[in-house]
């Protein structure tokens, strides 16, 4: 049920204290989705539960930074990332999210959880930008696996020349600390 809505270019803020939760299986769907998710994203509970997690996904977003993010958890590893979603009307809004792997009982990874929360204005001042290029990167390549690569190692470039990790999800997580 992915909308075809476009992006208004209007922002759309959430309180502090609120987080926005989610969970999806193995393949993205979601499968829970909590009150201040569907109410900032403006859909209701049924219309995004067994969807895929990219239904918010806003077009402004490079890939690079969702490769990243795929690769950390299908690793069973957390990753920190600051995301540009966009609501069912087309506005969009700006989440630090903390995504995990979720496990069962035998320690199997079984799917994910994201807790999304406001992140700081400032340190959107740098990511704008670093966005920006980045998806400038990946819109210049005719071939779009080509372009994913090339703006995947221009992220892995910068974060690496900004923190002291070895480990490409380790330099991002400490890249995003930074700002």
């Amino acid at each position: 049920m992915r909308h075809a809505q476009s992006p208004t270019q209007v922002e759309v803020f959430f309180d502090r204290q609120d987080f926005i939760v989610s969970k999806t299986d193995l393949k993205g769907r979601l499968t829970y989705a909590n009150k201040h998710f569907c109410d900032i994203a403006g859909y209701a509970e049924k219309e995004v539960i067994g969807q895929p997690h990219a239904i918010i996904r806003h077009p402004d977003m490079p890939r690079a930074v969702f490769k990243l993010m795929w690769d950390a958890i299908l690793q069973g590893r957390e990753i920190f990332a600051y995301v540009k979603n966009m609501t069912k009307r087309g506005d969009h809004y700006w989440v630090l999210a903390h995504v995990t792997p979720s496990r069962d009982g035998a320690g199997q990874v079984v799917g994910f959880h994201s807790n999304r929360r406001v992140p700081n204005r400032s340190s959107l001042e740098k990511i704008l930008p670093l966005y920006r290029e980045l998806s400038g990167i990946e819109s210049a390549h005719r071939n779009a696996k080509e372009g994913l690569g090339a703006s995947l190692d221009r992220l892995n470039t910068i974060t690496a020349s900004k923190a002291s990790g070895t480990d490409k999800v380790e330099s991002y997580d400490e890249f995003i600390f930074s700002l």
